[in-house]
């Protein structure tokens, strides 16, 4: 093996471990996704507090799996890299729309019979935006899970 493999390998090992570390705490922060109506400021400060939390880590851990990827395939590297920052507008726009129902939050409450058209579209917006975030999380999982197994397994695991 040449010395520039060995070191490809080491530096992959090496994120790999980095990698798993941030897994299981991410997993320990578990954010749902699930919208609730819940009418109380509170409960949306907690909530938006324990999604930038859950962002932050999540960020870390994909910004991980780029360097890992970088290492094996600069390309696919660079596509991973527009998969997060996708991820990070989604977040972005989520926030914004959880802030706009904590400063009202009567507005998620469905049995509102009285709701302005603006009421229905944040309720619509933030659900929207929930399955977006989920489901470009997905995705980006599933394509490093499907590299994973085709370029780095066999390497990692010698």
């Amino acid at each position: 093996m040449s010395d520039e493999a060995e070191n490809n390998q080491k530096n992959m090992k090496e994120y790999s471990d980095k990698l798993a570390i941030l897994g299981m705490e991410l997993s320990k922060i578990q954010f749902s996704y699930k919208v609730e109506e819940k009418t109380s400021k509170e409960y949306w400060q907690k909530r938006i507090e324990n999604f930038e939390k859950y962002n932050k880590k999540a960020l870390e851990y994909y910004n991980q799996v780029f360097s890992l990827i970088k290492i094996a395939d600069k390309e696919e590297s660079e596509r991973f890299l527009l998969q997060i920052s996708k991820f990070r507008q989604l977040s972005t726009s989520l926030i914004e729309i959880m802030e706009k129902i904590k400063e009202n939050p009567s507005i998620i409450n469905s049995k509102d019979k009285q709701q302005s058209q603006w009421s229905r579209e944040i309720k619509n917006n933030i659900t929207e935006e929930s399955n977006k975030c989920l489901h470009h999380e997905r995705d980006m999982n599933s394509h490093f899970r499907d590299f994973y197994e085709k370029h780095l397994k066999g390497i990692l695991e010698n």
